[in-house]
């Protein structure tokens, strides 16, 4: 995977945020508050992980967005941290699943038939709106096809290898959208059950919330 700092100016806490499928350096390019670098996780066409760049920092900020939520939570199950906090949003730990994550059949189909057009569907949906769409586009470069296809191919393979591996991994706050369209709303209500989390009336991608999250609200980054 891509590992991108937004800022990096030797500050003792670290905001370490993994992204969803098909994004980039450019979506998330929001200030943080003072006293913490910014690290972005994205493209995960691999999926190793450099941990020797957490080594200095006393603080660290866990968030991750929809299939970035079991990207994290593989990459750190073996490796605990002293995490400051950490924060699941539209995601799960099943995130290829008839009933906890995005349903098998829409999943490869995605995969199978992936075009421009396929795409630009996919984005609408993850936004709800036509205006929400245009607004995450201007904000994502022009990565191509074939990359945002490798990206897919190697999450579909990853995830059908770790099939039968239980994550135990425990998020401090899990945040579920009542209108995603990608993770659906009753799947994520499965996955989390028994779980402490949190409803918000938004899509799956949101990004005024997206902004209070990255620039550190408090009511947000507070646990449960």
């Amino acid at each position: 995977m891509k590992q991108q700092f937004i800022v990096n100016e030797n500050r003792p806490g670290l905001l370490l945020f993994f992204a969803g499928w098909g994004c980039d350096e450019n979506l998330f390019a929001e200030r943080v508050p003072s006293g913490y670098d910014y690290m972005l996780c994205y493209d995960y066409s691999s999926m190793d992980f450099d941990f020797t760049v957490l080594a200095n920092y006393q603080s660290i900020r866990l968030m991750a967005w929809s299939m970035g939520v079991w990207v994290a939570a593989k990459t750190f199950l073996d490796r605990p941290f002293d995490w400051e906090m950490k924060m699941a949003i539209n995601g799960t730990l099943s995130p290829k699943d008839d009933c906890n994550g995005i349903p098998k059949a829409i999943f490869e189909g995605t995969l199978n038939q992936f075009s421009a057009n396929t795409l630009s569907r996919f984005r609408k949906r993850m936004c709800a709106s036509s205006q929400q769409a245009e607004l995450y586009s201007s904000r994502t470069a022009d990565r191509s096809i074939e990359s945002l296809k490798e990206e897919l191919t190697t999450l579909n393979r990853e995830i059908d290898r770790s099939a039968e591996e239980k994550l135990s991994f425990t998020w401090d706050k899990i945040i579920i959208g009542r209108q995603d369209l990608i993770f659906p709303f009753k799947n994520q209500m499965n996955a989390w059950a028994g779980h402490n989390f949190e409803l918000r009336e938004m899509p799956h991608y949101d990004a005024s919330f997206f902004t209070l999250c990255i620039q550190g609200e408090d009511s947000l980054w507070t646990r449960h």
